[in-house]
C-alpha cells in the first residue's frame, strides 16, 4: 500500500490548484457569472470545469454539513448558519464561515487552503465522506 500526502494546495484527483476550483465555484455561485465565463478564465477545458461544478452541486449539502460542523468545532459561539437560497450558496456560506471560524482559532489563511485541507482533498471526490475520519 503506498500512501501519499497531499498538499493543500489540491484536491484528490484533481489537476488544477485548489484555489482556481474555488475561485471558479465562488464566480459560478456567488457572483453569478456562467459557467463558460467562469471555465473560460480559468484556462481550464470546458469538460473539466463544468465537472467542478456539477460535482459540487451534487455534494453540496454534504458540504454544507461538513463545514457548518467544522465551524462550529472551531467556534462555539458561532450562531446558525443562515440559508442562502440554494445548495451550493448554503454550502459557500458554510464554508466561509469555517474560515472565518479557522481564522479566528488558528490565524490567517487562504480559504481554498482551507477547503483542500479541512477536506484532505475531498471536496469534490467520489469518497463516502467529505472530511478525513468521518462517517
Amino acid at each position: 500500500m503506498t500512501h501519499v500526502l497531499l498538499p493543500v494546495l489540491a484536491l484528490l484527483r484533481r489537476l488544477d490548484l485548489a484555489a482556481v476550483i474555488v475561485e471558479t465555484l465562488v464566480g459560478r455561485h456567488l457572483e453569478g457569472r456562467s459557467r463558460a465565463e467562469v471555465v473560460r478564465s480559468t484556462g481550464a477545458p470546458w469538460d473539466t470545469g463544468r465537472g467542478w461544478l456539477r460535482r459540487f452541486e451534487r455534494r453540496a449539502g454534504e458540504i454544507e454539513a461538513e463545514f457548518a460542523a467544522l465551524a462550529c468545532g472551531w467556534d462555539a459561539d458561532l450562531g446558525p448558519i443562515e440559508p442562502r437560497g440554494t445548495a451550493a450558496l448554503d454550502a459557500l456560506e458554510a464554508m466561509g464561515l469555517a474560515a472565518w471560524a479557522a481564522v479566528r482559532r488558528f490565524g490567517r489563511t487562504p480559504l481554498w487552503a482551507l477547503v483542500a485541507g479541512a477536506s484532505g482533498g475531498r471536496l469534490l471526490s467520489n469518497t463516502s465522506s467529505l472530511i478525513p475520519g468521518g462517517g
